[in-house]
């Protein structure tokens, strides 16, 4: 038995001691993960414990200390059962802790079946076929990359955007390691490692980080940024395009009122916003023509259209009438789906149609 194996066994023992003096029962169960079960031993390596307690008494067995004589500190910290159920539901991938710790001492059988089930649980679900859903949940991630992304774009200060870079690396690294359902099982040092050896990722992914890591000004760091975060989408949107399903042909029922509703909502604001010179009502105004186009264009096949390319701040007048040309593009869509557009002459007229059916409508 070398020094540190022996060091190790002398904590444990410690902890368990301490357990039968003050809170005997507390510990359901210890474990040994990080670089003493996956063979990453350094100089420098301290010893990573799973303490599974059962109750909130074996909150006093945690500690972190000096070891002087080896230059080296140790925090040991408790885990709960409700922590490990989080854990076994997959929500992120650094669970080593709970998949691949080695048990050294188990107070009884129980805790150590209770164990299995929540690592078979994992361990089914990584093993399923990839899912639309398992997209869906590593965005979550992603879209935590992206508000730490726009955090550093807007900080000035180098510290502060190294601050932020290192936020959007880590969320990036636990975005690529759920697109990919697998898990972090070795120590930061070994990451880029387990990085390249994923399937759907960015390409140079490693490349990518190391050019934030190794990034000396604000602008540089900002670049590298805004290129991690760049094939960082784009690899997200590969992975969803396989899922998408082949979308419908333009038909009555999936259009039916929207190019009257598109007219009713934006065309006046357009002609208000030349006439009064608002750009703010002009530019929103195509904002929200833009999101309906591309809603409707998510289901259903329809032509791509550019809406914001017609905005031109310094000419509201000709960015309403290309406005116009838009929606005449899109009412060739609409009649295409065989659903021909409702005008009147009049407010009479309309009245005089829409109160037609009431007879028939009332019929049993």
């Amino acid at each position: 038995m070398d020094a540190a194996e022996l060091r190790n066994q002398k904590i444990i023992h410690a902890v368990l001691t301490k357990e039968k003096a003050v809170c005997p029962g507390a510990v359901a169960l210890i474990g040994i993960y990080g670089s003493f079960q996956t063979g990453d031993i350094h100089p420098y390596s301290d010893l990573d414990l799973l303490i599974l307690i059962n109750d909130d008494r074996g909150w006093q067995l945690g500690t972190a200390f000096l070891q002087e004589d080896q230059g080296i500190a140790h925090d040991i910290y408790c885990t709960t059962w409700d922590w490990l159920r989080q854990d076994a539901c997959y929500e992120h991938p650094h669970i080593a802790k709970l998949m691949d710790a080695r048990i050294v001492y188990c107070a009884d059988e129980a805790y150590l079946t209770e164990l299995e089930k929540l690592r078979k649980q994992v361990r089914n679900h990584l093993a399923a076929p990839f899912e639309k859903a398992d997209v869906e949940k590593a965005e979550k991630a992603l879209k935590e990359a992206m508000y730490c992304y726009a955090a550093a774009m807007t900080a000035e200060k180098l510290s502060d955007v190294r601050r932020q870079a290192g936020n959007v690396v880590y969320c990036a690294e636990n975005a690529v390691a759920m697109l990919n359902k697998t898990y972090f099982r070795k120590g930061v040092k070994r990451r880029y490692e387990e990085l390249e050896a994923m399937e759907r990722r960015p390409e140079d992914l490693c490349g990518l980080i190391e050019s934030i890591v190794t990034a000396t000004t604000v602008n540089g760091l900002k670049d590298g940024l805004t290129a991690l975060v760049r094939e960082l989408k784009t690899c997200f949107e590969r992975e969803k395009q396989s899922f998408r399903t082949a979308k419908k042909a333009p038909d009555a029922e999936a259009l039916k009122g929207t190019f009257e509703e598109m007219f009713s909502n934006w065309h006046g604001k357009m002609y208000l916003a030349a006439d009064t010179g608002n750009r703010y009502l002009a530019y929103m105004s195509l904002c929200s023509l833009n999101e309906m186009l591309s809603e409707i264009a998510d289901g259903v096949d329809i032509a791509a259209y550019d809406v914001l390319s017609v905005y031109d701040p310094e000419d509201l007048r000709k960015t309403a009438e290309e406005f116009d040309a838009l929606l005449r593009d899109y009412l060739g869509e609409y009649r295409k789906a065989g659903w021909q557009e409702k005008r009147f002459r009049d407010i009479d007229a309309f009245a005089a149609d829409y109160l037609s059916s009431i007879g028939e409508e009332a019929q049993p």
